[in-house]
């Protein structure tokens, strides 16, 4: 084989690959931003896609939903009482060519306006209302990322709040204060039932001492209960009426 034709052979397989260098594959969820001499020229895929070797690149993006963890951080309440907070942020590209030309790390991007908002809105609350109130600073937080990064080409679907916790004294002082609502509780079931109980028998006393013969009924019933417990004695309470027949009876035989 001639010295030309080795050339020409190895200049043909030289091009024949600078123009499959060109290809590139886009799957479904993805994008690419396709930029020639360093300008913006079109967003492009899914499927199979030819740019321009050496004139034109593309950057890749992903159109799936991001899960981003916000890391545990420290952050101070109204009332100067320290929360440990951790949230998880869950957002999405929907115009690559401004996540791609407008900001360098769109993620990392989100995940630092996530930390200051977080801390930003907390620190505007007492600790009462952090802890009955997680799903408005969820809420307020994604308003305030949201606002910043809309420009950006990034659409924020939620924020979570995973964890909030305490100070170990500040957990001891609400375990006394739980504590101290249940013993609270307890006392006030207890008078409600000495009242109840306190006022059904004065009903009961009143109606034996107004109904004829009650209070004798009673005291028979009494003594019928007593003679059934196996004790050596027995007491027998008399009514004032039966006493005061039983006298009048003595003053006639005399």
């Amino acid at each position: 084989m001639e010295y030309g034709t080795i050339i020409a052979i190895v200049a043909g397989v030289a091009i024949l690959l600078f123009f499959l260098s060109g290809i590139r594959v886009a799957l479904e969820y993805e994008r690419l931003v396709v930029f020639r001499l360093g300008r913006y020229i079109r967003t492009i895929g899914p499927g199979l896609i030819y740019i321009i070797p050496l004139f034109e690149s593309a950057k890749k993006v992903e159109l799936r939903i991001i899960t981003q963890d916000i890391s545990r951080q420290e952050v101070i309440t109204r009332d100067n009482i320290p929360v440990l907070a951790n949230t998880v942020v869950y957002f999405k590209v929907v115009k690559p060519e401004d996540a791609v030309i407008k900001i360098e790390n769109y993620v990392y991007a989100v995940r630092q306006y996530t930390q200051a908002a977080l801390r930003d809105t907390i620190g505007t609350m007492e600790l009462d209302q952090v802890l009955m109130e997680r799903e408005r600073i969820a809420i307020d937080i994604r308003g305030m990322v949201e606002k910043e990064t809309i420009e950006w080409g990034i659409d924020i679907k939620s924020i979570k709040i995973q964890e909030l916790e305490l100070p170990g004294e500040m957990k001891r002082a609400f375990a006394k204060q739980a504590e101290a609502e249940r013993a609270k509780r307890a006392i006030i079931i207890q008078s409600e039932g000495e009242k109840i109980a306190s006022q059904n028998l004065a009903d009961a006393a009143e109606k034996l001492a107004t109904a004829k013969g009650a209070l004798h009924l009673r005291t028979l019933q009494t003594i019928r209960d007593i003679a059934q417990d196996p004790s050596e004695k027995i007491v027998i309470f008399m009514p004032n009426e039966l006493s005061d027949s039983v006298v009048e009876i003595a003053k006639k035989l005399k």
